[in-house]
């Protein structure tokens, strides 16, 4: 019996390796679009996210950048490229955004997560310097902030613009995207 893949879901293959092995299956998956691999301490991960995955990234990302906009930030979003502390990590968040000018780490990286990481995935930024990650798991949005020590949970952004973004109105229309995206947004609209 055919097992079938559903579009849904997420596939993903995490394998022990180096940092040598981790550029050579990137190398090989370079012509592979949709495809995020990442690299930790060791650990390789090849994730082929799933549709739902993929709506959850995009409606998340307008959402940001539709506030950004409105309230006049300067930004530039840079999506999933390719965060890297060569040797070390590498990373592909599914949205990310430098407040400001351009930077080779982003300010904010946002996870969507279904199938596996979250917190865990924390390591990896701090080793990356990234100064925030937001992470969508089951329903709830939760924003961590980086400090000398490691990254500490917050209740409301920390960057300059973001810190005036009500976290509960962006969650709850979130949750309305699962159903009505334009109604999401009209409502995210009308509330900022």
């Amino acid at each position: 019996m055919a097992q079938v893949l559903s579009k849904d879901l997420d596939r993903q293959l995490v394998i022990q390796g180096t940092w040598e092995h981790f550029k050579h299956i990137q190398k090989g998956f370079a012509e592979t679009p949709g495809v995020k691999l990442s690299y930790y301490n060791g650990t390789i991960e090849i994730l082929r996210p799933g549709e739902n995955h993929e709506y959850f990234s995009h409606v998340i990302g307008y959402l940001v950048t539709t506030f950004l906009l409105r309230i006049g930030v300067s930004f530039k979003p840079t999506g999933a490229k390719t965060q890297k502390n060569p040797e070390k990590t590498s990373a592909q968040a599914d949205e990310s955004y430098c407040i400001g000018d351009f930077k080779p780490i982003p300010d904010l990286s946002i996870e969507v997560v279904f199938t596996s990481g979250g917190v865990n995935k924390l390591a990896k930024y701090r080793a990356l310097g990234v100064p925030e990650v937001w992470f969508w798991e089951d329903g709830v949005l939760k924003l961590y902030h980086l400090r000398e020590d490691g990254y500490q949970q917050i209740d409301r952004s920390e960057l300059p613009g973001l810190d005036r973004l009500d976290i509960n109105l962006l969650q709850r229309c979130i949750l309305i995207a699962e159903t009505d995206f334009a109604e999401a947004v009209q409502t995210f609209q009308q509330s900022i």
